[in-house]
């Protein structure tokens, strides 16, 4: 074959995998704009509602939360240090918070399973026939397609909170300033779940399907790209939802210790990225934010839990091993 020829059929390969994401991408956007917008009401049948309950006794949760303590940690970007910062991560500073718990996980559909039936609220789309394909592999998937305000019943519901950006952020990257959850490498398939068009499989004939079963991954997966703090997948996955709301200039204004974001806003803020997210986006100071409304498949959370100081009676095994305490802005 000639190399006019190998490099025609490239180029057609590549256009005819461009339109298919083009259509996809539409697809999927009407289709969620249709469920972000109307009432659409989903109801359990009473087989799929016997088998949840069931599997949910069944099944062991992911929910362990790890101890952030108390201190200065470097929050933003520097675009010196960081060639992709956005204004929004800018200035970097000194930021102190107090100690509090964040989840070690994102919350599984299995941890929201459990929050849908005792609370009678409506199940997700795909949970409604007869127990729906909610398999043992999807129980430990993070929950997705929940609004801020999911997020936040839910975290109320468990005795907890979502966390604020700060919190997020130091519970992400620890106190040194770096770029990612492990260092200052870039984000790769080994280290992170990102970068997926998820149009494989049955899903490459009807991307429609691609709003229920995105390319998402067991919330404990990728144990050499933990946190400081031990926390998986602050990166990539399913983007998180966090307390504040969301202001692109906020940190020039924002107070330097235990910052919960502006008073009022119409965007609530996320962190963290998701599955379909290109590299520039795999960073821990990355932010942006949304209509609170919004439900969507890439779009998760975990939650927070404030710690009383006369609760905090010894130094965690993190600190001493990270040396926490001043942080120092990167050189």
């Amino acid at each position: 074959m000639s190399a006019t020829r190998v490099r025609t059929l490239v180029t057609v390969n590549r256009v005819a995998n461009a339109v298919i994401a083009v259509a996809a991408a539409l697809v999927i956007a009407n289709v969620a704009w249709a469920l972000d917008i109307q009432d659409i009401t989903v109801e359990w049948t009473e087989a799929g509602k016997k088998l949840a309950a069931d599997r949910v006794a069944q099944w062991q949760a992911k929910d362990d939360m790890v101890l952030v303590p108390a201190g200065e940690f470097i929050m933003g970007s520097d675009k010196k240090t960081d060639r992709l910062a956005y204004r929004g991560e800018t200035p970097q500073r000194h930021v102190y918070l107090d100690t509090f718990e964040i989840g070690k996980y994102e919350v599984t559909a299995l941890e929201y399973l459990k929050f849908v039936l005792a609370t009678n609220r409506s199940p997700q789309l795909d949970w409604r026939y007869d127990g729906g394909n909610f398999q043992e592999p999807m129980a430990h998937h993070p929950i997705m397609h929940v609004s801020w305000y999911d997020a936040d019943a839910y975290c109320t519901w468990a005795g907890k909170r979502l966390p604020t950006e700060a919190e997020w952020e130091k519970a992400a990257r620890g106190v040194d300033g770096r770029l990612f959850p492990w260092g200052k490498e870039y984000a790769g398939p080994t280290r992170a779940n990102f970068g997926r068009t998820g149009l494989s499989g049955p899903v490459r004939d009807r991307p429609e399907r691609l709003l229920l079963y995105p390319p998402i991954i067991s919330v404990d997966k990728y144990e050499n790209a933990v946190s400081p703090y031990g926390l998986y997948q602050t990166i990539g996955n399913v983007a998180e939802w966090v307390a504040d709301w969301y202001d692109q200039d906020y940190y020039k204004t924002a107070p330097d210790r235990n910052p919960k974001g502006p008073e009022t806003g119409t965007q609530k803020a996320f962190r963290g990225g998701g599955w379909m997210d290109s590299t520039t986006t795999m960073r821990v100071a990355m932010r942006n934010g949304t209509d609170p409304n919004t439900k969507i498949n890439w779009m998760g959370f975990r939650c927070a839990r404030s710690v009383e100081a006369s609760n905090v009676n010894r130094q965690s095994s993190t600190e001493r091993e990270h040396g926490e305490g001043v942080a120092r802005l990167p050189e």
